[in-house]
């Protein structure tokens, strides 16, 4: 059986010797040549993700309404017979929005993704209808979200585990395209790998971009963050910071007396 242990603090996660040496030893980068290729085939390789997958891969996110009380309650002073609007970026096969769909909670759903294998999943789904859900293929990065959502309309946004996907010299423009679409005052809800997560320590020698950025085996690629970097990211960008911690979890599997530190950064921003 496994246990969870589960806390939230402002520490980075202390390395032991051998992962610390292991990570110093760590210096050398991809080329240039793979790097760019990397960049130009982003799409193409979360798209085979999806086909070789389909919807197995990630289970429903039902713990988001447990994190964010936000996607659960209406907001305060909010008048009753307006409908509140959501956007999920990068909502792959719709692991989050379905469940708030399934548990009756009343939003407007916007939902994007990279891959238009994975909007064909959210669409095929029997609980998508368009009366309360639009999904729609989007990179965030260059195609412009008020070309399919209205400017300041969007009362909260998530962004789960999809800006570590994205180039760091990127993420900036990715956060002020999201805005654009923000009511004054609407929260986004960030959560994603943080600096020495178990996962960035299973990275082999050859699998390094740059600092805290790697590519997994199928091309796809992760970032790691730090609590500054997230912080910098989104208050350069018109946000304030109403949280921003690292979320320390560790899966203890007693069978097999092992222990997998995971290490997430979780926050909440509020458009200025």
């Amino acid at each position: 059986m496994d246990d969870d242990v589960q806390f939230t603090t402002h520490s980075v996660r202390e390395l032991t010797e051998e992962e610390s040496r292991r990570l110093n030893n760590d210096t050398t980068l991809v080329t240039s040549f793979k790097r760019q290729k990397l960049e130009k085939e982003a799409k193409k390789n979360w798209d085979l993700f999806y086909k070789r997958n389909t919807t197995k891969f990630f289970k429903d996110r039902h713990w988001t309404t447990r994190e964010f009380e936000e996607l659960s309650s209406k907001a305060e002073g909010e008048v009753s017979s307006r409908k509140r609007c959501l956007l999920e970026v990068g909502c792959g096969v719709g692991n989050a929005i379905f469940p708030l769909i399934e548990e009756g909670y009343q939003w407007h759903i916007y939902a994007c993704d990279f891959s238009p294998r994975a909007i064909e999943f959210v669409k095929s789904n029997r609980l998508y209808d368009e009366q309360k859900c639009h999904a729609f293929v989007c990179d965030i990065t260059s195609d412009d979200l008020t070309q399919t959502i209205p400017a300041n309309t969007v009362d909260v946004v998530t962004l789960i585990f999809v800006l570590s996907a994205i180039t760091p010299s990127k993420m900036s423009v990715a956060i002020a395209n999201i805005r654009k679409i923000m009511v004054a005052g609407g929260i986004l809800l960030f959560r994603d790998y943080g600096i020495y997560d178990h996962a960035m320590l299973r990275f082999s020698p050859g699998h390094k971009i740059d600092e805290n950025f790697y590519v997994r085996q199928d091309g796809t690629r992760a970032y790691f963050f730090s609590e500054e970097i997230a912080r910098k990211i989104f208050v350069d960008e018109g946000f304030e910071v109403v949280t921003c911690e690292y979320v320390h979890r560790q899966t203890v599997n007693k069978k097999e007396n092992l222990a997998v530190p995971r290490v997430f950064l979780q926050g909440k921003f509020k458009k200025l």
